[in-house]
């Protein structure tokens, strides 16, 4: 009787267990979806209809395999089509404002420039999505932070990138970019060079030393390390809608956590070292972590009620600038260069000006300054090739954009690069290489619509855009004083959609000594 009556409380659980899992499935797979496509199409917008099997994500997968299988040929700066083929083919069908799915979840698609300034000046409603399992292991700091906590790291960060304090970034290029300098000088008068390997040093030394006030080798491990935690990053971006999956020890995942104990400790030694080097006195602090935490010191100091920033919130800013500040300016620097080596009318004008302003002599602060032509090729570099080329927004609660509400569950994504190349906005000429649509500045470009952010916009525009546009400019005056550059015959368009684009097949130039440097 005793055995029967547990057997059958036993079998009440598990039944229980059962359907509760079940009903929870049930309601997340299809009840939830259907609800929420339902909200998004009686407000009159359009997208694909939602599959149990998820034929969104099977169709983008297919989409960009056979996207990727082949470089642009011939020479075409449309790389929308090869960077996002599924969103460019379902706006081609739907429209711009409209919707498709990530596994159970709804994408709705932004380009609208009035939207866009709502959802960059609302920072408290329309977050970064932070997805579970994978926290800050690749990035951290100012990049996916939120609320209060932002606020205080950006009101104590931003003294390190005020513009007069970064003169130290020209320092710090020009001895990192004579240094590759040198290296491509061994060559033959006119060789072949592939310069991405070389770009990808030089930015990373550049940040070692302006950053950190080290030299590349004190930390040489810390970029391989990083550029394999993209590739995790982006695999397991294709397994994070699976309820459950990030609490599973996938390999992966152990492979992500070993690589950012890996980086924080390196991070760890320089800051702790550098502390104490402070404290002691006598160091000199004029580079981005001696400015970050003279200026933490300074808000402890200061503030009654709010803390300055604690060891690992400095760590994790370090970790996240070092990754950002690389990535963003080495792709920058390598499409500026493939641009200019594909038109080379342009690159005759833009060492014109350098040779104007700087003659054979190494690039200064002031002078940086009056390079308005490279200013304009930059700009116009940003627009077709963008470091980041979509980013991704979400809500908590029930939000109204523009005359849409947006239920929670609705994931916003900004197609940065479609709306750089809208036809709507630049006109016929949208995906040609044009610098003169900048030349009297981004405004006019742009006709103050919001429709050009390469370093996002708002209160969250990054904070170093500055640092980004004095290294690549040290870097490109350096390069136009002493080589004339081409494409290679075996140069192959590529962009790699990681989390920047970067050139698959890497970036062969020919390479040509000129001037009384060479």
């Amino acid at each position: 009787m005793e055995l029967s009556l547990a057997n059958s409380i036993v079998l009440s659980l598990v039944l229980i267990t059962f359907f509760t899992c079940a009903w929870k499935l049930l309601c997340l797979f299809w009840l939830k979806p259907k609800k929420l496509e339902r909200c998004l199409r009686r407000q009159g917008l359009n997208g694909t209809p939602y599959s149990l099997l998820f034929q969104d994500l099977r169709d983008k997968m297919r989409m960009s395999k056979e996207a990727q299988s082949r470089p642009i040929t011939p020479f075409s700066n449309d790389i929308a089509p090869r960077l996002l083929p599924f969103l460019h083919h379902s706006i081609m069908k739907y429209g711009k404002l409209c919707f498709t799915w990530f596994g159970p979840t709804p994408v709705l698609n932004i380009m609208d420039s009035d939207m866009l300034k709502e959802i960059f000046s609302r920072i408290d409603e329309f977050e970064k999505p932070h997805p579970k399992g994978i926290g800050d292991l690749l990035a951290s700091g100012l990049i996916i932070i939120e609320g209060e906590k932002w606020a205080k790291h950006r009101k104590i960060i931003n003294p390190a990138f005020h513009y007069e304090k970064l003169k130290y970034v020209v320092t710090a290029s020009c001895s990192s970019c004579e240094e590759m300098i040198r290296g491509w000088k061994k060559k033959s008068l006119a060789a072949e060079v592939d310069v991405w390997p070389d770009l990808q040093h030089l930015t990373g030394d550049v940040i070692c030393r302006a950053a950190f006030g080290v030299t590349y080798n004190h930390v040489k491990s810390i970029v391989p390390l990083q550029q394999e935690q993209i590739v995790l990053l982006n695999k397991i971006r294709q397994f994070a809608f699976i309820p459950g999956w990030s609490l599973l020890p996938t390999k992966l995942k152990k492979r992500m956590k070993e690589i950012d104990y890996k980086v924080k400790g390196l991070l760890e030694d320089i800051v702790t070292k550098r502390k104490k080097a402070m404290k002691e006195g006598g160091v000199v602090d004029d580079d981005l972590l001696g400015l970050m935490l003279k200026s933490n010191m300074k808000e402890i100091q200061e503030s009654t009620h709010q803390k300055g920033m604690s060891i690992d919130d400095v760590i994790q800013e370090c970790k996240a600038f070092n990754f950002a500040g690389q990535e963003t300016t080495s792709v920058l620097l390598t499409w500026t260069l493939i641009l200019l080596s594909k038109y080379e009318n342009w690159q005759d004008r833009a060492r014109e000006e350098v040779l104007r302003v700087f003659g054979n002599n190494k690039p200064n602060f002031d002078g940086l300054s009056q390079l308005n032509t490279v200013s304009m090729i930059l700009n116009e570099v940003l627009r077709l090739y963008p470091p980041g080329f979509m980013m991704m927004r979400t809500v908590h609660k029930t939000t109204k954009l523009g005359d849409i509400q947006i239920p929670p569950g609705v994931v916003l994504l900004v197609p940065m690069i479609l709306i750089h190349h809208d036809l709507d906005i630049w006109g016929d000429d949208a995906k040609e290489f044009n610098p003169k649509r900048f030349s009297m500045g981004v405004s006019k470009a742009t006709k103050n619509k919001l429709c050009y952010f390469p370093f996002s916009w708002g209160p969250r525009t990054c904070i170093g855009q500055n640092f980004a546009f004095l290294e690549v400019k040290v870097a490109l005056t350096l390069i136009l004083q002493n080589f004339s550059m081409q494409l290679s015959p075996s140069y192959k368009h590529a962009p790699n959609p990681l989390l920047t684009p970067t050139p698959w097949y890497g970036v062969p130039l020919i390479l040509t000594r000129i001037g009384s440097n060479s």
